[in-house]
């Protein structure tokens, strides 16, 4: 499911509404109809928005996550909605049974970029977040992608999206 619907599913589905999900064949043509306003909201994600955000062609309500890395912009969270953590995470996946060594060279090796001074500021000056080490190791994600497979199944069952 692409991660703009599941944002949008679960804000349906934590504030017990049921918004039409339009879909757009990109993020550009929707910000375009929100900042012309066409459509009243759009839940994307910080590294997206954060030019129209700093432009003030937009004004962001809140990030959806239980921290913010923008100074002025606070959490839904923070504003009571503690159920509304909806963040983009990126991994590097490997095929099962993929050699150990390799899995942890590229471990290294990501982690060593992670860290570079010119990729950690930009990513902090996109809005990004970039997890400490004790959350960028196999196991940790080997949990982690559990977790938000049991999230994200209620939010999606009750709003009936399928793939096609």
């Amino acid at each position: 499911m692409h991660s703009l619907l599941q944002r949008l599913v679960l804000l349906n589905y934590r504030i017990n509404v049921n918004v039409t999900h339009v879909p757009y064949r990109g993020t550009g043509p929707a910000m375009q109809d929100l900042e012309s306003g066409r459509i009243d909201y759009l839940c994307e994600i910080i590294t997206t928005a954060k030019p129209q955000i700093d432009g003030g062609t937009v004004k962001a309500l809140a990030i959806l996550d239980s921290k913010s890395t923008l100074p002025n912009l606070p959490t839904s969270a923070a504003q009571g909605a503690d159920n509304l953590i909806a963040y983009t995470w990126n991994a590097i996946f490997w095929p099962k049974g993929a050699p150990e060594p390799i899995v942890k060279k590229m471990h290294d090796a990501a982690l060593t970029a992670m860290h570079a001074p010119e990729v950690r500021d930009r990513l902090q000056a996109l809005g990004a977040q970039i997890v400490p080490d004790n959350e960028a190791t196999p196991e940790y994600l080997r949990s982690f992608v559990r977790s938000e497979i049991d999230k994200w199944a209620a939010p999606i069952k009750a709003s009936g999206v399928s793939v096609d």
